[in-house]
């Protein structure tokens, strides 16, 4: 009997269109014959659907729709075990063997939709509430990562409620402290936004502010020489890691645009470095993961510093995940297909409910 999966997708964040590329791919990955997928649409205003239609409607946006879509939520109700579907006065309920959340960024990655389906008791796939919200936030996994040994560049962290009585000489200063050129970054969101380098004094002020329009904390933090690598990682008792990748800049730095048009950078997988760097770089992959308490998949971002030091990023617990994203990227350097990826993550999520 085929296992009922519910992919979600979509998302009241700013990387609602990132998500919907990411669905479609994992969408048409998924065995037919051993998994009856669940398709749960969530538009750029927080509302929930049942989506019927066609996958190639959610790449191009088209999917939220009279004719597809039906009102749904999935229920926190453990005995009712799924989505709740409300149709023309009635409800009907679909039960679901699992969950995935194909979501990025705040209202997604960050905890709230995992804490949803660990409420309503459906097997997640991915990490959990606690590990999800953990990797959201930048400066609470750079403390846990730094506990373990783990090196993480220098930081300050300012809250809005202070900036709004007046921070800009404490901003200065701790700018000072670190040393310029530094990042400024929203302390809780993804794919870049808010993000500024900053080279100097003068462009402090205007970073700071910009980074607050996306979270109530920001973090100021020291830019590391060298480049940038990353790890896919998958598993939970047993840990997959994919070959290391590697980011070549033109110039500035790894930013949205960069990231989903690679207009002026390169991705280089495996990374132009010699092995005994890439097993160090997956050994301290795998140390973040269990620090941060990972399980399913996440991708690990490091930089690798002109002395091959390596010095923690972030940790990303819903990568990007088209055929072509970095995530897919780095498994299928290892061996293992973008298909052979997604089913595996669906069957190790029914052998962990």
């Amino acid at each position: 009997m085929k296992k009922k999966a519910g992919i979600i997708f979509g998302g009241k964040s700013t990387e609602y269109e990132v998500s919907l590329e990411s669905a479609s791919a994992v969408i048409q990955a998924i065995d037919k014959e051993k998994y009856e997928k669940v398709l749960i649409g969530i538009d750029r205003e927080g509302r929930w659907y049942r989506y019927y239609g066609e996958v190639e409607k959610i790449e191009k946006d088209t999917w939220c729709n009279e004719a597809d879509c039906v009102r749904a939520v999935l229920s926190p109700d453990r005995e009712t075990h799924g989505l709740l579907e409300f149709y023309k006065g009635q409800v009907m309920v679909t039960q679901l063997d699992m969950v995935l959340p194909v979501l990025h960024g705040k209202n997604g990655e960050d905890g709230t939709v995992q804490g949803l389906a660990e409420l309503a008791g459906i097997p997640l796939i991915g990490c959990d509430t606690l590990s999800s919200a953990l990797c959201m936030d930048k400066d609470r996994a750079h403390k846990l990562a730094g506990l373990a040994g783990i090196c993480v560049p220098a930081s300050e962290v300012f809250e809005i409620c202070q900036a709004r009585k007046g921070q800009a000489d404490q901003w200065k200063a701790a700018a000072k402290k670190i040393g310029y050129p530094l990042f400024v970054k929203p302390v809780r969101a993804g794919s870049s936004f808010g993000v500024a380098k900053v080279a100097a004094e003068e462009e402090l002020e205007a970073a700071m502010w910009e980074a607050f329009r996306h979270d109530r904390e920001v973090i100021m933090e020291e830019a590391i020489a060298g480049f940038e690598v990353g790890c896919a990682v998958m598993g939970d008792e047993e840990l997959t890691v994919g070959e290391v990748d590697e980011i070549e800049l033109a110039h500035g730095f790894f930013d949205y645009t960069e990231k989903y048009t690679l207009k002026t950078s390169r991705i280089y997988v495996p990374a132009r470095i010699c092995p005994e760097t890439a097993a160090r770089i997956k050994e301290t992959a795998r140390r973040i993961y269990r620090a941060l308490g990972c399980r399913g998949f996440a991708r690990i971002d490091m930089f690798l510093t002109p002395e091959e030091k390596i010095v923690f990023n972030e940790a990303n617990t819903i990568p990007g995940f088209t055929s072509h994203s970095r995530y897919p990227s780095m498994m299928k350097a290892a061996g293992m297909s973008f298909e052979t990826v997604v089913n595996r993550l669906l069957a190790d999520g029914e052998e962990t409910k």
